[in-house]
This record gives structure tokens, sequence and C-alpha cells, in this order.
């Protein structure tokens, strides 16, 4: 069993089948615009 986890704000995506447990990182569609707009605020 697998898990996909958005690396922006570490909620769990999705679950896959697989031999291994791992966990792989991606970016979720609901937030993840939000924190990138969120962090160029900060930067600018």
């Amino acid at each position: 069993m697998g898990t996909i986890v958005c690396q922006a704000c570490n909620s769990t995506i999705d679950h896959f089948e697989d031999e291994k447990v791992s966990v792989l990182y991606s970016n979720c569609n609901t937030c993840c615009g939000k924190h990138t707009n969120e962090e160029e605020d900060l930067v600018n």
C-alpha cells in the first residue's frame, strides 16, 4: 500500500496498491494554488 501526500500541506491525496509501503509527494489541486500564491505574496 502506498500513499500520495501533498508536499505543500501534507494532506493525503490518494492511496495506491504496491508491493512495498511507500510515500510519494505531489501537489494537490485544491489548496496548492493557494499556498503558492501566499508564498509569492510573502516574497513580494
